[in-house]
Order: structure tokens, then C-alpha cells, then sequence
């Protein structure tokens, strides 16, 4: 089993700066890829970005391209999303997730496993 814990998230205006972070623990080595996904009531859960374990090129949603960045750090099993120019659209509930797959499809909800309780993220106007 791995644990997700988030933090970070809060209440922003907008163009302002949040830092999300998620803690991994447990059998870390089942997974390879970390991501946050986010979703608002009555909506689906929406892909964010995500990342590998072992490094390679980040992959972002469209709609938070240039203003989100997803990292991590190996040795404290952490992955941080910073999230800059804040806009109204991007409140929500950010969600870590968890998986082990190959290829690209890191959109899909079947490729995670594991799941944060998440952390709610509002942008005021």
C-alpha cells in the first residue's frame, strides 16, 4: 500500500502563487509515476500534470502550461506542484495520485492506484 498526503493548498487571489506538495509513503517502489489531478462539484476529476520517479520530461495539462510546474524530491519521496498566475478557473480539489505504468497516457484515471484525501485550492477574483 502508499499513503498520498497533500498540502499547500488555500485561498489565493488571482495572479497569486500557491505550492502544493504530496507526501508518498509506504511501498513507494509500486508506483513510478506521481500526478495531480483536480476536480470541482459535479465535474469529473480533471488531469493536471505528472511526473516519473526516474526523472524524464514532465507532461502538462494545456490549460496550466507555463503557469503550473511539477517536481519532486527523490529523497524525501515528495512531489511539489507550483502553481503561479492563479486564475478564478483553477479552484478546486487537487488530488494526488499514484501509479506503475508505461507510455503516455498519464490523463488516465485507470493508470493510478493511490489516491490523497486532497486539499481544496480557491482563487477569488
Amino acid at each position: 500500500q502508499v499513503q498520498l498526503v497533500e498540502s499547500g493548498g488555500g485561498l489565493v487571489q488571482a495572479g497569486g502563487s500557491l505550492r502544493l506538495s504530496c507526501a508518498a509513503s509506504g511501498s513507494i517502489f509500486s508506483i513510478n509515476v506521481l500526478a495531480w489531478f483536480r476536480q470541482t462539484p459535479g465535474n469529473e476529476r480533471e488531469f493536471v500534470s505528472a511526473i516519473r520517479w526516474s526523472g524524464g520530461i514532465p507532461y502538462y495539462a494545456e490549460s496550466v502550461k507555463g503557469r503550473f510546474t511539477i517536481s519532486r524530491d527523490n529523497a524525501k519521496n515528495t512531489v511539489f506542484l507550483q502553481m503561479n498566475s492563479l486564475k478564478p478557473e483553477d479552484t478546486a480539489n487537487y488530488y494526488c495520485a499514484g501509479g506503475s505504468f508505461v507510455g503516455l497516457r498519464y490523463e488516465a484515471l485507470y493508470n493510478y492506484n493511490y489516491w490523497g484525501q486532497g486539499t481544496q485550492v480557491t482563487v477569488s477574483s
